[in-house]
């Protein structure tokens, strides 16, 4: 029996990990959550679930929930998450959104928690601190993004000497089949609209800009310990080849699977086993793949994350907060679709950057370049 305590349990990811918590009872147990605003989902988790420790943004919400569940330890902010880092569970899955999830998950590789990394920007913004502390507390890091997920899963009996490069695969968003001409004209709504994957908004609206499949490139460097120039996109329309990982003789291993994060999760779980699975691929139903070249001057965002691995330094931090301050802006209604990547670049321009940054660095930046910077 595996004990599971996740970061971010009412989002989308989180609430898949659940899932697959309750559907294999005789191999997982839940500890502790974290969750946002959603508190309506989050009552229904701890009803189902009863865990020994909840943690919520607002001290309100604590205060009322403490009230309504005697028998659970309650928390709020930075407080509780830390303490979640410090609970007795074994694998901490971090599926909370955006930066704030690198203190928590480093506390839990100090704690000798091994992570199932579902939080981009832990490795974006201090990649090469988080890998370095994984590997002094000989804490194992399994990657639950579907790409990230396959590309470990292709390299897994492997050598990392063998390696030519990894593939990362990308379904192209909500607007792959437009031209940067006509995304003067996306909506909000629009850009929620993904074509395979149900995830949430934020991650939705970077699919569609493309910063996801960025964020992703920077997050293969250091997970695999990859050169830039061994980490390469292409466009794959259907998404069911989730990743490939391409070796010194040529040949080309991939990994396929349903557009269900699910399998990701539970294997990164149930790792270094598999366990079974309700949700077989219909292979007799599949007619083709189709594979693009990936255009990185109609996706600038892209092209923005390899400039930020090559600079290197606090530049991807910068990058990542530019775009979470963007993105925000966007889903409140205050700038357009095409104001996201105007805004990116000009804060990654006015930003020199710091080489070999300590983790109070990296915050530092990362906090100024989320806020107004007035």
């Amino acid at each position: 029996m595996k004990k599971i305590s996740i970061l971010g349990a009412t989002g989308s990811v989180g609430t898949q990990a659940l899932e697959v918590i309750s559907s294999n009872p005789e191999s997982f147990s839940l500890c502790s959550i974290s969750a946002g605003r959603n508190i309506a989902k989050l009552e229904e988790i701890i009803e189902e679930f009863r865990p020994s420790l909840v943690s919520v943004i607002d001290d309100n919400a604590r205060k009322s929930l403490a009230s309504k569940y005697t028998d659970i330890e309650f928390l709020s902010g930075r407080e509780g998450l830390l303490a979640i880092a410090d609970d007795d569970s074994d694998m901490l899955l971090t599926a909370i959104l955006g930066s704030i999830g690198l203190e928590p998950t480093l506390a839990a590789i100090d704690a000798g928690k091994d992570i199932a990394l579902a939080n981009k920007e832990t490795l974006v913004a201090a990649g090469e601190t988080v890998m370095a502390r994984a590997r002094e507390r000989d804490v194992e890091i399994v990657p639950v993004d579907s790409e990230h997920s396959a590309v470990f899963q292709c390299l897994r009996g492997e050598r990392l000497s063998e390696m030519k490069r990894i593939i990362l695969t990308a379904s192209g968003g909500s607007f792959r089949d437009l031209t940067r001409e006509e995304l003067s004209g996306v909506t909000l709504e629009m850009a929620l609209n993904h074509p395979n994957w149900s995830m949430g908004q934020k991650i939705t609206i970077d699919s569609a800009t493309m910063m996801n499949k960025g964020l992703e490139v920077i997050e293969a460097k250091w997970l695999f310990n990859a050169d830039v120039d061994q980490i390469s996109t292409i466009l794959h329309r259907e998404s069911t080849i989730h990743s490939m990982v391409e070796f010194n003789d040529n040949s080309i291993m991939a990994q396929m699977g349903t557009a269900d994060m699910k399998t990701a999760i539970q294997f990164a779980f149930s790792h270094p086993d598999r366990l079974p699975a309700p949700n077989p691929m219909d292979l007799d139903g599949m007619t083709q793949l189709n594979f693009r070249p990936m255009d990185l001057g109609r996706f600038k965002m892209l092209q923005f994350a390899y400039d930020a691995l090559r600079t290197g330094g606090t530049m991807p931090a910068v990058m990542n907060a530019a775009n979470e301050y963007a993105v925000a802006k966007f889903l409140d209604g205050e700038i357009s679709f095409t104001d996201i990547e105007k805004v990116v670049e000009l804060r990654m321009n006015e930003h020199n950057p710091v080489q070999n940054p300590d983790l109070e660095t990296i915050l530092y930046y990362d906090r100024l370049y989320k806020s107004d910077m007035r």
